[in-house]
């Protein structure tokens, strides 16, 4: 057990609803308050980032809630201007709790003189002065790799798991869909979680963002499809695939999409689409518009969130968050009797 009595959290302005929502989740495990700290993290009239930290933080644990989502180079910098401000503040360890991984999706050279952008960020982030990262759902689980410290990589399937049974109820016609051969690993999971069958939608992409051929591998009629990925950008291709499902011959089409990137016409295609439901988690702070689409709904990840960073405080397990038995009681309140 850390001799300092409890961890701290300190939040950017990328996702401030968030690290309210896990101080929130904190004090109810600890039975005493926890708030963010209190600190200004502001822009110069140049735009420069400025932070300054107005509570004492020597000998602390720091947890510091910064999802590096659009705008990506702000909130990054942000995110190691305030590490940079804690270390010299002379905080005991610093752990970034990222909840949505920014260039996650630059992770290897796919041309000639092409950048590894993920692992560029990586480096900035450890000689910054982070000891320690929390994530959730990264693009591609070799970027652990690319870190020379400890990373805890979160998943959602797990509670996707539990709104999917708590919500679909019957299983018999319920089929996991993967929109692309890179993320079976990721829908078999969650498809074995639920005991459910597995489907590919088979995409071949001309350049990034426009996709030119789709081919669905599997038996989907009759069957209420769940597309299952862990980011949606601008939705072109979750569009086209519920299309081509519905054309296979399936009754309905859902989707459960880790991070809600969501940009340009994004809503507006899903809100027009066939898609029944979108269902994404709020790694990512949702936009009005997100919010006030008809077809698109949040789980928290605050729960599991909260629990991870007082195990991480506590010197316990992170992977036993991943079994159903442990956190089926901390989303108690939101699925009753999972």
């Amino acid at each position: 057990m850390p001799t300092n009595s409890e961890p701290k959290l300190i939040a950017g302005n990328a996702n401030k609803p968030l690290a309210d929502a896990i101080a929130r989740r904190m004090s109810m495990h600890r039975g005493l308050t926890v708030k963010p700290v209190e600190a200004r993290v502001e822009r110069f009239n140049d735009a420069e980032i400025f932070v300054e930290v107005y509570e004492n933080v020597r000998g602390e644990d720091m947890f510091i809630l910064q999802p590096t989502s659009n705008p990506a180079n702000d909130n990054l910098m942000e995110l190691l201007i305030m590490t940079d401000a804690l270390r010299r503040s002379s905080a005991a360890r610093i752990t970034a709790v990222i909840p949505y991984f920014g260039y996650a999706r630059q992770d290897r050279r796919t041309k000639a003189r092409t950048p590894i952008s993920a692992k560029l960020v990586a480096n900035l982030i450890a000689q910054a002065g982070v000891e320690r990262v929390l994530t959730m759902d990264l693009h591609a689980a070799q970027i652990q790799g690319f870190f020379d410290l400890p990373v805890d990589n979160l998943y959602a399937s797990p509670i996707f798991a539990l709104d999917i049974l708590h919500h679909f109820k019957k299983m018999d016609d319920v089929m996991i869909v993967s929109p692309d051969v890179g993320g079976v690993a990721r829908a078999r999971e969650l498809a074995q979680r639920i005991g459910a069958p597995l489907s590919i939608v088979d995409k071949r992409r001309e350049k990034a963002g426009e996709v030119a051929e789709m081919t669905v591998i599997g038996d989907v009629k009759g069957k209420r499809c769940i597309i299952v990925d862990d980011i949606c950008d601008t939705a072109g291709t979750l569009c086209k695939a519920a299309d081509v499902l519905m054309e296979a011959g399936a009754t309905e089409v859902h989707s459960y999409i880790t991070h809600g990137v969501l940009s340009g016409p994004a809503v507006e295609r899903i809100t027009k689409s066939v898609m029944k439901k979108l269902v994404i988690t709020d790694s990512i702070q949702p936009t009005e518009a997100v919010k006030g689409a008809k077809n698109i709904r949040i789980v928290p990840t605050a729960p599991l969130f909260a629990q991870a960073i007082l195990n991480i405080w506590g010197g316990t397990s992170v992977s036993s968050l991943f079994d159903n038995d442990t956190l089926s009681p901390i989303y108690e309140g939101l699925y009753p009797g999972s």
